[in-house]
């Protein structure tokens, strides 16, 4: 097995960043600096040196208000590494995922990327939370169409795909809660628009046991404790 990949399976660091561990000769096999593309037998011994000047592993919950993009602002458009500049105590963070530029609500960012395929990944059936605001009244009916799964229509294709059983609670005339465990773009919106309804307002209000509660918009708190712990332990992975 290549070292960038023991690395990354064995929860130390993503590929990428193994890479970067092994080119600044952090990392050795059987006492050997590594180079990269060594390979790694199941009887050797792999250690890596800490950088003391790495930060390390940091998590943040951040509520992004509405017009806000998650990645790539141009002109005068603002995304989320532009607004969390300096409250991210001093690490180079990264949104885990998206929320289009007219949602709003719970991101988490952080330096780790070990963890976004185990986040992202649909096969892991992780957990968000949304809460929907729709232009016209709502019934049982509609709940439960959307709990079976809807057909909504891939964007750029003429290719279909029914989506994953859900939790649907209506929570008022127009408004309900909704927890997913897939994340296709735009998708709470397309199985809204699949059954002839328009979002109004969308807000994410949880990803696994991570919530963004009482925060207000436009700010950030760092994830620590045992909702940390809970948190990576779900994600199979170690602080």
């Amino acid at each position: 097995m290549r070292i960038n990949k023991y690395l990354a399976d064995q929860n130390i660091a993503s590929r990428r960043k193994a890479d970067e561990m092994i080119k600044a000769k952090r990392v050795s096999i059987n006492g050997k600096i590594a180079q990269l593309g060594d390979d790694v037998k199941p009887t050797d011994k792999v250690t890596v040196k800490k950088d003391s000047k790495e930060i390390g592993h940091l998590y943040f919950a951040y509520n992004k208000p509405r017009d806000v993009l998650t990645h790539s602002a141009k002109g005068d458009d603002m995304d989320i590494n532009k607004m969390v500049k300096g409250k991210t105590e001093g690490a180079k963070v990264f949104p885990l995922g998206r929320l289009d530029k007219d949602s709003h609500g719970l991101i988490i960012l952080t330096n780790d990327g070990r963890i976004t395929g185990k986040l992202l990944n649909p096969e892991e059936n992780h957990e968000k939370e949304y809460i929907v605001e729709t232009d016209t009244k709502i019934d049982e009916a509609f709940a439960k169409a959307l709990e079976k799964g809807v057909v909504i229509k891939e964007e750029y294709s003429k290719l279909t795909y029914k989506t994953k059983p859900c939790l649907v609670t209506i929570l008022g005339y127009r408004k309900f809660s909704i927890v997913i465990t897939e994340g296709k773009k735009r998708q709470v919106r397309r199985m809204v628009e699949a059954l002839k309804h328009q979002v109004k307002d969308l807000t994410r209000v949880r990803i696994m046991n991570i919530k963004v509660g009482a925060m207000k918009e436009n700010t950030v708190r760092r994830i620590t404790g045992g909702e940390l712990q809970q948190f990576l332990t779900d994600l199979g992975m170690k602080k």
